[in-house]
């Protein structure tokens, strides 16, 4: 939100898309949102980003998707102000939209977990990238570890993509064609393939050449957190 409020506010949308293509619900239209929006409102800059997120959320990303968003609250005091030793001192939470997502599941024996499986054969880890190589680093927890902030966040580029990705991964689950599932979240792909593994209590080979093409590094490819997520398949099924 400090770098692209509406980009915050997309993300939070398409997080909790791919976070939820683990269960297995018959079409993405039948989630719905609840929306937490929380901003600072009056503090310089903060009113503007609040309406734009909100504008590009509720009018322009959620119908784009079929999703409706019918509860929500807001908490529009996000700056606080204290005097300490004859000092005044505040502390501003930057603009933020809390989504939870909620859906009717038609088998929840299908629903898919991030632990890798070891009992069916040779299988491969799929990256599906939803942002398309872009290895966008901006506000992502490498960079705060580095005490930096970037210039460019993830961002949904293009809610036909999200929508796509969302009938794949139920088509795929429905077929029976996939083993494990972990959405990309905060840390990027090195973690979550890390969490997959720990579940699993299992090592990994994992192949990066594909992902850096046209000149990406290592690290981008590893840490950025744009939209995606890893699927564990059958060999066999390739």
């Amino acid at each position: 939100a400090l770098l692209d409020a509406p980009a915050s506010g997309r993300m939070a949308i398409g997080e909790t898309l791919t976070n939820l293509a683990a269960a297995r619900i018959e079409k993405n239209s039948d989630i719905k949102l609840s929306a937490n929006w929380m901003a600072a409102a009056g503090h310089p800059g903060e009113d503007a980003r609040l309406y734009d997120t909100v504008r590009a959320v509720g009018m322009e990303l959620c119908p784009q998707l079929g999703l409706t968003i019918p509860v929500g609250k807001d908490s529009m005091s996000m700056k606080t102000r204290w005097s300490e030793e004859g000092a005044e001192k505040s502390v501003t939470s930057p603009m933020s939209l809390i989504v939870s997502g909620f859906a009717p599941v038609t088998d929840i024996r299908q629903t898919l977990t991030p632990q890798l499986r070891l009992d069916k054969g040779a299988t491969d880890l799929i990256l599906i990238d939803l942002g398309r190589g872009q290895n966008r680093m901006g506000a992502s927890i490498l960079a705060q570890v580095y005490g930096q902030l970037g210039r460019q966040a993830p961002d949904v580029d293009d809610a036909e993509d999200l929508q796509a990705f969302f009938a794949v991964v139920q088509g795929l689950n429905a077929d029976g064609l996939l083993l494990a599932y972990h959405d990309r979240s905060d840390g990027g792909l090195l973690t979550t393939v890390l969490e997959m593994a720990f579940a699993g209590h299992c090592g990994l080979d994992v192949q990066l050449a594909e992902l850096m093409q046209g000149g990406s590094h290592s690290i981008d490819v590893l840490f950025n957190e744009e939209l995606g997520a890893v699927l564990q398949v059958p060999s066999a099924a390739l």
